[in-house]
């Protein structure tokens, strides 16, 4: 990638192109943590889902914007594998239109790949742990596991895919 230093364009150089894999993985990241999603919003939507607690108005929106938060940063795993990953966006002030340099990408997705881990990991150990003691229905319970489940593929995923880019964009 270069920048021509009167239009300051950037210019994409060759990179490798992301393996067939690795862009099925990042769709399938956003479909993985959808499930979750749907569970918080259908929670706030005061449907049956077999639970019992009822979030008051600031919880709820709290709810509603973790799950969408959550989505967004799922589909940033996209840009491992879309040119538009390549350069940051226009209207971000300072570094908008510049290059995304790889070590920075890098660095941010395994951050974030080992957090997630870690995040979901923990998560998942609790509920053996604890069990259903929150007083939800067994099915309500079967389905909160069944729609958080797939986090536990989130990190390990975007981990693959970080390395994945990282070998792209290694001097070859």
């Amino acid at each position: 990638m270069t920048t021509d230093t009167v239009s300051g364009t950037v210019h994409l150089r060759a990179v490798r192109p992301a393996p067939a894999w690795t862009v099925r993985v990042a769709h399938l990241i956003p479909l993985l943590v959808l499930p979750s999603g749907l569970w918080r919003v259908a929670l706030v939507a005061g449907l049956p889902i077999g639970t019992p607690v009822d979030p008051g108005p600031g919880e709820s929106v709290y709810i509603v914007s973790l799950s969408l938060v959550s989505e967004g940063l799922a589909l940033l795993a996209l840009g491992l594998v879309r040119p538009w990953g390549e350069v940051f966006p226009g209207w971000l002030p300072l570094v908008g239109g510049r290059r995304v340099p790889p070590r920075f990408a890098v660095t941010a997705a395994t951050a974030g790949a080992v957090a997630l881990t870690l995040i979901w990991g923990y998560a998942a150990w609790g509920v053996p742990a604890n069990g259903n003691d929150l007083g939800f229905t067994p099915t309500g319970f079967t389905l909160l596991v069944a729609c958080y489940a797939p986090l536990l593929l989130w990190g390990p995923l975007l981990l693959a895919l970080t390395w994945s880019y990282h070998h792209r964009h290694s001097p070859r």
